[in-house]
C-alpha cells in the first residue's frame, strides 16, 4: 500500500436488505493513524457500514478497501478487530477462557496466548475478575472483556460499534482511556455512536452520517463552520419576554422549545445590538445565556432530528 494511501477507502458503497437501503452511495476516506467518529442516530446505518468493512455482509455496489485490500479477503481481516454492538462471549466461560478460545481461534499458542491474555486482562482491569465466570459479570465488565477480545492479535485497525452501550461511567471512562491509548500508540480506530458527547472526546475526525449516507465530514470545528450562526442565546419564553420577541423576529432564527427561546444570530449581527433591546424591554441580564453550538446543533440542521432517536 502507499503509504500516502488511505488504511480505509470507501467509494459509492452501497447494501440493501430488501426495499431498506442501509447504505446510499457512501464514500469515505480514513487514514491511518486516525480516531474516526461515526454519529448518527440508531438506525442511520453505522453498523451496515461496519458489517461492510469487517467482511460480515458484502455491499451490493460500490468498492471498500483495507490497505488497498478488498474488505473481507483474508489479508485484509487479518489487520483488523471487531468490537461488535453485540457482546460476543461465552456467558458459562471465565474471562480467562473466552480470551484463551477466541486467541486459539486467531492462531495464537503456549506462552504468547497467556502473556496475552495477562496483558489484556490487565489493561481492561479485569485482572482480578479472570476466574470470575462472564454471566455473573455487570454490563461494563462484559463490554471491557469483549474490547480485549478484539485486540488479541494487535490489530492496526479497530472497528468499535456502539462499544459503550448499557455501560456504566466507570467502564465508559476506561474504555475511552485505553482507545486513546492505543490511538496514540498508532492504531487506527473507527467508533461508531449515537453519543454527541463522545465523538466530541475521541474523536479527530466525524463523519455525521442518517439514511445511510454521509452528510458531512470533518473536524468538530470544521462541522461547526457549517452552520449559519456562532452563538446562541436562550432566555424563557414567558410574557415578560414576549415584546423582546417580537424585535428579534427577521433578525435571526428564533425558536421555542420547552419554555424555552433560542435566538441565533447571522454572523454579522452584533451581540451589543441585543443587549440594547434587553435594555429597552427592562429584562434582567440572568435570563439570558450564551452557548456555542454543538454538534447536535449541526445534525439538527443537517436532519432536522435529534440525535438521540
Amino acid at each position: 500500500m502507499n503509504p500516502e494511501s488511505p488504511l480505509v477507502r470507501f467509494r459509492s458503497v452501497v447494501k440493501r436488505f430488501g426495499a431498506i437501503t442501509a447504505l446510499n452511495g457512501v464514500s469515505l476516506d480514513i487514514a491511518a493513524g486516525e480516531f474516526f467518529g461515526l454519529l448518527g442516530p440508531n438506525g442511520a446505518g453505522k453498523s451496515t457500514l461496519m458489517s461492510v468493512l469487517a467482511g460480515l455482509c458484502p455491499s451490493d455496489a460500490g468498492e471498500s478497501l483495507i490497505a488497498g485490500q478488498p474488505a473481507g479477503d483474508p489479508a485484509a481481516r487479518r489487520i483488523l478487530g471487531l468490537v461488535p454492538q453485540g457482546l460476543a462471549l461465552y456467558p458459562r466461560l471465565t474471562a480467562e477462557e473466552n480470551l484463551r478460545v477466541f486467541g486459539g481461534l486467531l492462531g495464537l499458542r503456549g506462552g504468547g496466548l497467556r502473556s496475552r491474555v495477562d496483558e489484556l486482562l490487565d489493561a481492561v482491569q479485569l485482572a482480578d475478575r479472570r476466574h470470575g465466570i462472564v454471566k455473573t459479570f455487570s454490563g461494563g465488565m462484559k463490554r471491557r472483556l469483549n474490547l480485549a477480545a478484539a485486540l488479541l492479535d494487535r490489530p492496526k485497525l479497530l472497528l468499535c460499534d456502539e462499544p459503550t452501550v448499557g455501560v456504566d461511567p466507570q467502564s465508559r471512562n476506561a474504555i475511552f482511556e485505553l482507545l486513546q491509548g492505543l490511538n496514540r500508540q498508532g492504531m487506527t480506530v473507527i467508533y461508531s455512536t449515537h453519543y454527541m458527547e463522545e465523538a466530541s472526546r475521541l474523536c479527530s475526525r466525524i463523519g455525521i452520517i442518517d439514511h445511510g449516507r454521509i452528510l458531512a465530514l470533518g473536524t468538530v470545528d470544521e462541522l461547526l463552520k457549517r452552520l449559519p450562526f456562532e452563538e446562541e442565546i436562550q432566555f424563557p419564553a414567558t410574557a415578560e419576554t414576549a415584546g423582546l420577541c417580537a424585535d428579534l423576529r427577521g433578525r435571526g432564527e428564533l425558536s421555542t422549545e420547552q419554555g424555552q427561546h433560542r435566538f441565533r444570530p447571522p454572523p454579522d449581527y452584533r451581540l451589543s445590538a441585543f443587549y440594547l433591546a434587553v435594555e429597552r424591554h427592562n429584562l434582567p441580564s440572568r435570563h439570558f445565556t450564551i452557548q456555542r453550538p454543538s454538534l447536535e446543533a449541526v445534525f439538527l440542521q443537517l436532519t432536522g432530528k435529534a440525535l438521540r432517536e
